[in-house]
């Protein structure tokens, strides 16, 4: 038997360099028991990273893996993140703890929005459906389904019981009734995509903003006319398009013009809905005020008394309220760079806090005191050290493991590897490729524009910027002597260069490292590799013909053309040894050669899409690569197979490095994340990594469709998706009823591992136990998975557990009720069922009755434990005891209110 070869785990550890991703919204959060607008949360790739506005560093990191999130939405405590594969998951942010997931959706989420109490969440989804989820029972209460384009906005309507309000890309605005799932009202007039909603004063207008630059506003009221139908059944309700059966009048009475451009992108409310704040396409964010209906009246007033004075002749329609008494226009925020989202807070003194995500990874805090007549905006706060503003093409590590350098379209940035802080910070041109000079104090970096620069990394600065290609500079490497580098550009030329010390121009006494050109080598095509061979034998170059030629170091004639590729070779790399290149091309496949004969070992299919970057473990035959499906892949280049797929970027990925202990690799990519994987100690077997590779895949397809049809329901609209867990716990429950039959057949006392493992001692505790450790958001996709004939089979044993299990009521009851639910015609027709039903139904009054009775009585008792306690020590119990002093509060803020009001009068 042969020797066997060990591979060691490399693992993903950590996520840097992302800020705030411009595809998921920013918004305050209550952090650490604060809701002053000190905490920002918003979207990094996969993870929702929590940043503190005051000291401008991160705080906490909340991870779910793979899908990137999209949309995000708090509560005080709790933060819901929706994510680009439909899933919800809801955070605890003072435990930092994932509490519950949902899977209402098969697209990516674009709205959420919890009620008034965070007792319930709409979530709004590209597959144009809504989704109604209860965060107590953790699963979903009603899918709302009619909009035929992605919905962009959500609304709880507060003022009025199970309404919600959504907009669309369809051009409409739609009412639901949330108790009867159907929409009771619709609004038609918008001629373009409606891209968001606001509630505003109380829930009295509805601002809509579409692709046009002005906003529509609606004046919302109670139908009192509503009241006198009642009588009317609900499917005349459903199917009239009178306004007499619907709960809201919705009238439409103006619009507001913006100063910005391109369509509505963002449209939001500070939480007392007074003020409104929106971004167009363009770097201005705008803000409103509604004002309260006396300073509307006030605001009539005086405008009529001007016309009256100028002796005017007032119609009618200038006696009532315009939308010009309704609301004033507070000033705009100018910003540099392009708005992606934002979110605004306000207080009692007149100051409004601003929060933006931009689309350059930057987040910016800003404060405008409404209360003064002409405000200018305050930048309070700037997070932008943390990251690069556009993407990372290239990065390298220092020779001491220690150090870590990634360049993008305009800085250099210098990382710490162990604590991931930014060190050094040094604005350049867009670089695309990095070298650290041995001593790790300077970097070489390859522009765009040719240009080689030298930075000195300590004082972070740019000593020396060299012309040294007419065209891009794709790359830069060390030769092995480490006394001078090697540079390849678009200019069809490979020149070398020596370091030397020269003196300083500003300092004589000191001196400082530059570069001198000793050798150009020309080529017939554009060259996008260079590197010398570690034996300082060989320059191979790889050229835009999709070859790879070798010469001699020495002389520079002709060795080897490595010709086979059928596009362009992006990147390649020479183990430490001499014999073997492993070379990566834009057709997807990597090649490995034998050095001495130029000879292919071997051609794997690695990426998806054009493979980015190449480079080997040191010391090893093994190497990774990159490519643009943003996947990191481990290769053995002696066994030709592929050892690992670790966890890549969320879209394209540009490069990677390894350090020189080979114990750390890191990427960068198009996410604007550098991501770093470390080898630990675990073993890895290939044969177990291929198993879990195989099952992964099998997890992406579900085995019986996505479709949940039922026959004799052609119209079931279930508020959940089909998942594999749903599958899976399918197979559970059928597994649990063969066993169950065979254990009570054989009539043993032996009791089977697996329903040890559920702690069970006969089948229906097994069963049982099944069920309960079934995620709730699955439980009903399971039970439709079932066979009418199991759930005969379960209806049968339902009654027995539930006489003996009543502290799991609530379940039984929920497997009931669906049950009965979605196959209710056969189970009626089932003669042999009906004393099994009669005996289930009974038993379930006995017990909800017991529990309610139960559940009664202990509150009770704690109200008259409360009173006698409260009536001898003069104290509160169960009550927040600061209630008068938030009275009291509540009281000042109102007199604040009316004097600043008066001020603005009176101005």
């Amino acid at each position: 038997m042969g020797v066997t070869k060990q591979y060691m785990r490399y693992k993903p550890t950590s996520i840097f360099n992302i800020i705030a991703s411009s595809r998921a919204n920013g918004i305050f959060v209550e952090f650490n028991q604060t809701s002053n607008g000190r905490y920002w949360a918003c979207g990094a790739a996969e993870n929702v990273l929590v940043w503190d506005l005051r000291t401008g560093e991160k705080v906490a990191e909340l991870n779910r893996d793979k899908e990137e999130v999209t949309y995000l939405k708090s509560f005080e405590n709790k933060l819901a993140a929706g994510y680009s594969d439909g899933n919800i998951v809801i955070f605890n942010l003072d435990t930092r703890t994932n509490e519950c997931m949902f899977t209402p959706h098969k697209s990516a989420i674009s709205c959420l929005q919890f009620d008034k109490n965070g007792l319930n969440l709409l979530s709004g989804s590209l597959d144009t459906d809504l989704v109604v989820s209860d965060l107590v029972d953790q699963a979903g209460k009603c899918r709302l389904s009619g909009h035929r384009g992605a919905v962009t906005a959500c609304q709880f309507l507060e003022n009025y019981e199970n309404i919600a309000i959504s907009s669309s890309k369809d051009m409409q605005i739609k009412f639901w009734n949330i108790e009867t799932q159907f929409c009771f009202k619709t609004i038609v007039d918008n001629t373009s995509e409606v891209w968001g909603l606001a509630l505003l004063r109380n829930e009295s207008f509805l601002v809509t903003g579409c692709k046009e630059t002005a906003l529509r506003v609606y004046k919302l009221t109670e139908n009192k006319s509503h009241n006198d139908n009642k009588t009317v059944s609900d499917s005349s309700m459903l199917l009239s398009d009178d306004d007499s059966f619907s709960p809201i009048r919705c009238n439409f009475v103006g619009t507001i013009q913006r100063a910005g451009r391109g369509r509505t992108v963002n449209l939001i409310t500070d939480s007392q809905g007074q003020y409104l704040a929106c971004t167009g396409t363009d770097d201005e964010i705008e803000i409103f005020y509604f004002n309260s209906s006396e300073e509307s009246l006030k605001k009539l007033s005086k405008r009529l008394k001007k016309l009256s004075v100028k002796k005017d002749e007032l119609n009618e329609d200038s006696k009532e309220l315009s939308l010009s008494d309704e609301i004033k226009r507070i000033g705009s925020i100018k910003t540099k760079e392009k708005v992606k989202s934002i979110d605004m807070i306000s207080n009692s003194t007149g100051e409004i806090r601003i929060g933006a995500v931009f689309g350059n990874n930057l987040i910016r805090l800003y404060s405008v005191n409404s209360a003064q007549k002409h405000p200018e905006p305050l930048l309070l706060k700037s997070i932008s050290q943390q990251g690069h503003h556009s993407e990372c093409r290239s990065v390298s590590f220092s020779s001491d493991n220690l150090a870590i350098a990634s360049g993008s379209g305009e800085s250099l940035k210098i990382w710490n590897r162990s604590s991931l802080s930014c060190l050094r910070t040094i604005e350049t041109d867009y670089i695309l490729s990095t070298c650290f000079v041995p001593g790790d104090r300077h970097v070489l970096l390859g522009t765009k524009k040719g240009d080689l620069i030298i930075a000195d990394i300590v004082v972070g600065e740019i000593l020396e910027t060299i012309r040294a290609h007419e065209k891009e500079l794709w790359s830069v490497s060390l030769a092995p002597n480490l006394r001078s580098c090697v540079t390849g550009g678009g200019d069809n030329t490979v020149k070398f260069w020596s370091f030397e010390l020269i003196n300083d121009p500003n300092n004589e006494s000191n001196k400082v490292l530059s570069v001198i050109h000793k050798n150009t080598l020309e080529l017939e095509e554009n060259v996008l590799v260079a590197k010398i061979s570690p034996d300082n034998k060989y320059i191979v170059v790889a050229l835009l013909d999709s070859t790879v030629k070798i010469f001699f170091m020495d002389s520079f004639k002709f060795f080897l053309s490595l010709y086979g590729h059928k596009l362009p070779v992006l990147c390649f790399d020479i183990c430490y040894d001499n014999l073997l290149i492993a070379t990566g091309s834009a057709d997807r496949n990597v090649k490995i050669w034998g050095m001495d004969f130029g000879d292919v070992h071997r051609s794997l299919f690695a990426h998806d899409d054009s493979v980015m970057a190449l480079q080997f473990i040191p010391k090893t035959h093994m190497f990774f690569t990159c490519g643009k499906d943003g996947k990191i892949k481990q290769w053995d280049a002696d066994t030709f197979s592929k050892i690992l797929t670790l966890p890549g970027h969320i879209g394209e990925a540009f490069g990677l490095t390894i350090s020189p202990n080979g114990r750390y690799v890191v990427t960068c990519g198009s996410d604007r994340t550098l991501r770093m994987y470390e080898r630990s100690d675990e073993v890895l077997v290939l044969q177990d990594v291929e198993e879990e590779e195989r099952e992964e895949a099998e997890n992406r397809e579900l085995a019986t469709g996505e479709d949940s049809a039922v026959p004799g329901l052609p119209g079931l609209n279930l508020p959940s998706k089909k998942t594999v867990g749903a599958e899976k716990a399918a197979e559970n429950i059928l597994e649990s009823l063969e066993l169950g039959r065979k254990f009570d057949a054989e009539g043993s006392n032996e009791i089977p591992p697996i329903m040890q493992f559920y702690e069970a001692t006969t089948s229906n505790d097994y069963l049982l136990g099944v069920f309960s450790k079934i995620r709730s958001s699955d439980l009903e996709e399971s039970l439709l998975l079932l066979p009418f004939s199991n759930v005969c089979e379960i209806l049968e044993r339902l009654p027995k557990i539930a006489e003996t299990r009543k502290d799991q009521i609530e379940l039984i009851s929920k497997v009931v009720l669906f049950l009965f639910r979605i196959h209710h015609k056969p189970i009626v027709t089932n003669q042999v069922l009906l004393p099994s039903i009669q005996k289930l139904i009974n038993s379930l009054e006995e017990s909800v009755t017991e529990v309610r009775d139960m559940v009664g009585e202990n509150v009770h008792a704690m109200s008259l434990l409360q009173r006698r306690i409260e009536g001898q020590d003069k104290v509160e119990l169960f009550k927040d005891a600061t209630r008068a002093r938030r009275v009291k509060n509540q009281r000042q803020k109102k007199r604040r209110i009316a004097k600043r009001l008066h001020m603005q009068i009176a101005a």
